[in-house]
């Protein structure tokens, strides 16, 4: 079975309609409810320290609230992945939103009063599925929707916006029509478009951005199922069978029993080479993955194994110092049951979305003595820590100012930095 969506496959498992589900994934819908309600705020929400455990109506620890952009505020019905973008020239930090209707880009360089510089409207469709990566001060965007193909917008053009434009894309890349993701390796200028239903079988499709405004076609890989996410790098690791190689790190499905990590060498773009299937038990949909600094180790998330099994949040790490010989090094479990699902390594910390349990930070520095701790969260999602697809769909943990993006699926945009 091909996956289309993790929508799709969780009404195969609970045998829902699809406007059963849309319901549950976009409350928002009733422009009357309110927060509580698990919905968008009636009224601007201000900077909040942590205190005692809570930022006003939010729980937390180690981050305070500084400022929440409601969907109401930004005119939209849902909330999806995020991005940040430093302009090179100004210093300015640009936070990258995607919303149901298209991409928001918003001005945090003052943080507790972000300024909504404008949106890029969706190329075909709207969709509550939409990914964000930036490359050489290029907006790169694909979605779900049919037709949409690759967005690039020139994200320099902000410097002279004022507030709430209406933008057009500077390049629509239409060689495929729908996609669930995309990722950049930026040290090689490739970027690779993932769960596309027109070219290689959902897998990634390669393209050369290295001119952004000129995007290329290079190649693709068919052979290993529906890939949902992926993690692209140039292999600094411990494996010298590897190392200078651009690897990718591939979180693939077929919405069966099928759920891996594959591995696959795409240094000749012509001719990639799969390494290595890295398998698990319990499995339910293998969502995303990404590396430690050192490219020892990689944390695993699976979006559908706590609804499956019924156990808390989990992330499987494997040790990868041999990739052929990758082995389940150690399960963290967090404290609640809520779904993880994008995660990214900024230092010794691990920033996790965790859907209804808001955004988590765990320390890995430790880890190679198999300890992981969890050091500070934001929950954006009060009402509770459901196994549901609700609240925190991504994370952003790299501004040089510390300042963290949350983007909420029922919430908007939250800014948080840790407290002092």
């Amino acid at each position: 079975m091909k996956p289309f969506s993790l929508l799709f496959i969780l009404c195969i498992l609970i045998s829902c309609s699809k406007s059963e589900v849309l319901e549950n994934e976009n409350p928002n819908s009733d422009s009357e409810s309110t927060l509580e309600d698990g919905n968008t705020d009636p009224a601007p929400i201000i900077a909040t320290p942590c205190v005692d455990g809570m930022a006003g109506i939010f729980p937390c620890s180690g981050y305070d609230l500084l400022a929440n952009i409601s969907l109401a505020t930004f005119e939209s019905e849902s909330g999806s992945d995020s991005w940040g973008w430093t302009d090179p020239e100004t210093g300015k930090e640009i936070a990258l939103m995607g919303l149901y209707e298209g991409t928001a880009f918003v001005d945090i360089s003052d943080p507790e009063n972000p300024i909504i510089l404008g949106k890029l409207l969706a190329a075909s469709v709207e969709s509550q599925w939409r990914d964000i990566k930036v490359f050489n001060d290029h907006a790169f965007i694909v979605s779900e929707a049919p037709g949409h193909g690759l967005q690039v917008f020139d994200l320099t053009r902000l410097r002279n916006a004022t507030q709430n434009e209406i933008f057009t894309a500077d390049v629509h890349l239409t060689d495929f029509g729908n996609a669930h993701n995309i990722a950049i390796n930026e040290s090689t200028g490739f970027a690779y478009v993932v769960g596309n239903n027109d070219l290689y079988k959902g897998g990634p499709i390669f393209i050369d951005i290295n001119d952004p405004k000129n995007p290329v076609l290079a190649g693709g890989y068919a052979d290993a199922s529906y890939t949902h996410d992926l993690q692209a790098v140039i292999y600094q690791g411990p494996d010298t069978k590897h190392q200078g190689k651009e690897l990718l790190f591939a979180s693939n499905s077929d919405g069966g029993a099928n759920n891996q990590l594959v591995v696959l060498d795409v240094t000749d773009k012509s001719n990639p080479q799969r390494i290595k299937n890295i398998t698990y038990a319990n499995g339910g949909y293998t969502h995303q993955a990404w590396l430690t600094e050192d490219h020892a180790y990689i944390l695993l998330g699976d979006e559908l194994d706590e609804y499956k099994y019924g156990s808390p949040t989990q992330t499987r790490v494997f040790d990868i110092r041999d990739i052929e010989n990758a082995i389940l090094f150690h399960d963290y479990f967090g404290p609640t049951n809520a779904i993880d699902h994008n995660g990214y390594v900024n230092g010794t910390v691990f920033y996790l979305a965790n859907y209804s349990a808001g955004f988590r930070a765990i320390d890995l520095s430790n880890l190679a003595e198999k300890e992981m701790s969890e050091t500070g969260f934001f929950d954006t999602y009060p009402n509770d820590d459901a196994t549901d697809f609700t609240g925190v769909w991504n994370v952003y943990p790299y501004f040089k100012s510390g300042v963290i993006l949350i983007s909420d699926i029922n919430s908007g945009l939250f800014l948080v930095k840790a407290s002092n």
